[in-house]
């Protein structure tokens, strides 16, 4: 099963407006993540409704942060990316008749929420400028090696 990467891809495109002194077109933000613009247009359209980032028209135009990366954490862009599944496994049968899938199914549920809230706290403990902070010591490490490739 594919496992859902908008999140990550979201993110990667952020920090990338970040650190841009322009806007960034649909094009070239889809050139970093090897997809479509019209796939980057459509997620970033739904992030500038929320105030993260903001879009220009026109020649010269493209996409820029519009937010405080200090207050926007990685579970407020989860949310507002549509809150994708964590997990790719689920249940065989949904509403099984059979008691030994009831006891499954309710073993399974238990432990796919506990990791969920685990997972979603840590989200909303990590912002974009904790992000743009890891990067910019990852940076740091290469800088006289080599350079950022995009």
């Amino acid at each position: 099963m594919r496992r859902d990467s908008k999140l990550s891809s979201v993110l990667h495109v952020l920090l990338h407006m970040a650190y841009s002194d322009r806007a960034l077109t649909s094009v070239e933000l889809a050139g970093y993540l090897g997809t479509n613009a019209v796939v980057v247009r459509r997620v970033l359209g739904s992030l500038r409704a929320l105030g993260y980032v903001d879009a220009i028209k026109g020649h010269g135009g493209g996409w820029s942060i519009a937010c405080d990366l200090r207050q926007v954490t990685l579970h407020d862009i989860y949310r507002a990316v549509g809150s994708p599944a964590v997990f790719a496994m689920g249940h065989r049968v949904d509403q099984p008749e059979c008691l030994v899938e009831q006891a499954v199914n309710m073993a399974l549920d238990t432990a796919f929420q506990e990791a969920e809230a685990l997972l979603v706290a840590r989200l909303a403990g990590v912002t974009l400028a904790d992000l743009s902070a890891d990067f910019n010591h990852r940076l740091s490490q290469l800088r006289g090696t080599a350079a950022h490739e995009h």
